[in-house]
């Protein structure tokens, strides 16, 4: 990763040597990332104390999408009570932290603003290291916190509202990118399809609802870059092929099931998403798949891949529906893997809003 974000591996400011980063370690996480304020205290890196989580839903849901000033205002108000609430359900105090971990990115940039700020005074109060983590890293670290035979090396789908990566994951911090999304992440074409279709905010979670009472056969909606070489996938194709059809459906009069079309439209999803993702599992050989982001939550993809790894004699990981979306636990866990190899960022670092994932 960049020397601007990241110190050299080397003998950390504090008194607690890098091999002593142990299961007894604890490490407070902080995520503002986008429209979650949360907090949560980790000990060793798998054990969570606390998981506090301030949603932002209501206030975004009249808008149909996240407003960033709305979003980072609502983290100034909350992120405080939240990180005392985290303490207070870890039964510890500030002078018991050895660390303190933030996302650094990727993310809305106000917002990201907010926790890193907070993280660093804490850290430079306390005396003792604090941790910018990637977003996207602690998204794999959820597999290890939900999981206590969770290991790498692992094949990761990452899947999210603004991400969809494929990555083979070696070790700790390092990480192979396989394939990804060429154009709409594939939460942000459920999110676009939901709001077409008139559905609450956010779009996933109601079009996964609706899909249990439609039927997914009902429309053949394209399957783009199926049967195309590589891991690759994109999804604007089929969310124009959903507006499409109901346009056509609604100028011929026709009766329109919501739930049939959402139904079709998750299965092409699912079909393009289990397909690509075991293709590049037996690509790098991978005897594991993690699940993980925000669309891990939905209930047809982790039976999808669930069968298919079962098929095929892998080991499938997926988080509890608590840590599949943004959480400070996942922070937690992968600033703690962090110090172990060495890590810590400067108190001069600045956040960044397209931090990719990269080899740490």
């Amino acid at each position: 990763m960049s020397d601007v974000v990241w110190a050299a591996p080397r003998p950390l400011a504090q008194s607690k040597p890098v091999e002593e980063w142990d299961e007894d370690t604890l490490v407070l996480g902080i995520e503002t990332s986008c429209d979650e304020t949360s907090a949560s205290v980790v000990r060793g890196g798998r054990q969570i104390l606390s998981n506090v989580i301030a949603s932002q839903v209501e206030l975004h849901g009249e808008y149909g999408g996240i407003v960033p000033e709305i979003a980072a205002r609502a983290h100034v108000e909350s992120l405080t009570p939240v990180i005392r609430e985290a303490l207070l359900q870890a039964d510890v105090t500030f002078w018991d932290l050895d660390a303190v971990a933030a996302t650094l990115g990727p993310g809305l940039i106000g917002s990201l603003l907010i926790g890193v700020a907070e993280a660093k005074a804490m850290a430079a109060v306390l005396d003792v290291p604090f941790v910018g983590v990637n977003h996207l890293e602690a998204h794999i670290y959820s597999n290890l916190l939900s999981d206590a035979e969770a290991r790498f090396p692992a094949a990761v789908l990452l899947i999210s509202g603004g991400h969809t990566l494929l990555v083979h994951a070696h070790e700790h911090g390092n990480y192979e990118l396989l394939g990804g999304t060429i154009d709409d992440a594939a939460g942000e074409a459920f999110d676009k399809v939901a709001r077409f279709l008139g559905l609450d905010y956010p779009g996933g979670p109601e079009i996964d609802r609706l899909s249990l009472l439609g039927n997914p056969a009902a429309v053949d909606f394209p399957r783009a870059m199926l049967r195309e070489p590589g891991f690759d996938v994109s999804y604007s194709g089929l969310k124009t092929a959903v507006i499409n059809y109901v346009r056509k459906c609604e100028s011929a009069g026709g009766e329109i099931s919501v739930q049939d079309i959402a139904a079709s439209f998750q299965q092409a999803v699912v079909d393009i998403q289990v397909l690509k993702t075991m293709s590049a599992v037996t690509h790098v050989a991978a005897e594991r798949l993690f699940l993980c982001g925000g669309v891990a939550a939905n209930s047809a993809l982790r039976k999808g891949l669930e069968e298919a790894c079962a098929a095929a004699g892998v080991t499938f990981t997926v988080p509890p529906l608590d840590l599949c979306t943004d959480n400070a636990a996942m922070v937690a866990a992968c600033g703690t893997a962090m110090l172990r190899r060495g890590f810590y960022t400067s108190l001069d670092a600045a956040p960044d809003p397209n931090l990719p994932l990269a080899a740490s």
